[in-house]
């Protein structure tokens, strides 16, 4: 047996000439899914958003208000391409890395700009932004025994960050500058509730797994 379908070979035991050229290209022609262009317009729009953002010192109300939208529009693209490469199968290798990358460039950029500006605390950048880059470590640290699934909280927590964050680009005043302070605390507090669930369940995931090794052995 040659191990290729009939159908693949033209009804005949033989292969088509072209054939791995034509799955090279099937494979090839997956990266430019919707899902992955989504991705990477997030990441073109990092360097954009942090240069409206900056404009004119970092206080113009005009610039923040361009910086805000193409925020905005990081965020929700943010939303749309994890849910289409898993509705309509276009998970890729380049999307695994590159939508997690893109995540953290466009949040993390927009916190040190803010801080830099004066904004938003620094203690508050770094309890984001540590929280991000512990998970990131757990994740390595824990990968050979699974995967821990998203949770409701940490989604909740990315909604809050992001609502935190779009409200402190934006030059807000009086009442709506007062709300997004208390929308910022939540976001901390999720943040940091999360971050110590995830904790846990990398230890309960690891001892199991551990247990499972030594009990096969």
């Amino acid at each position: 047996m040659t191990g290729v379908p009939a159908s693949a070979a033209g009804g005949t035991g033989r292969p088509v000439p072209g054939a791995k050229l034509g799955a090279a290209a099937v494979n090839q022609a997956s990266l430019w899914n919707i899902a992955n262009i989504l991705t990477m317009i997030r990441l073109v729009l990092v360097p954009g958003f942090v240069f409206l953002l900056l404009a004119e010192g970092g206080y113009d109300p005009a610039w923040r208000a361009w910086a805000w939208a193409a925020f905005a529009v990081a965020m929700i693209t943010d939303i749309f391409d994890g849910h289409l490469a898993r509705t309509y199968n276009l998970v890729t290798d380049f999307g695994k890395i590159a939508d997690p990358i893109a995540d953290k460039a466009i949040m993390g950029s927009a916190l040190i700009c803010l801080s830099w500006l004066g904004d938003l605390p620094w203690w508050v950048t770094g309890v984001i932004l540590g929280r991000e880059l512990g998970i990131t470590l757990l994740r390595f640290w824990v990968i050979r025994y699974g995967v821990i699934p998203a949770s409701r909280g940490g989604k909740l927590k990315t909604l809050a960050q992001g609502t935190a964050v779009g409200m402190y680009v934006l030059a807000l005043t009086g009442a709506l500058a007062t709300m997004r302070f208390w929308v910022m605390a939540i976001a901390v507090v999720l943040t940091v509730v999360t971050g110590l669930d995830y904790i846990r369940q990398a230890v309960v995931l690891r001892r199991q797994g551990i247990a499972a090794e030594r009990a096969a052995q």
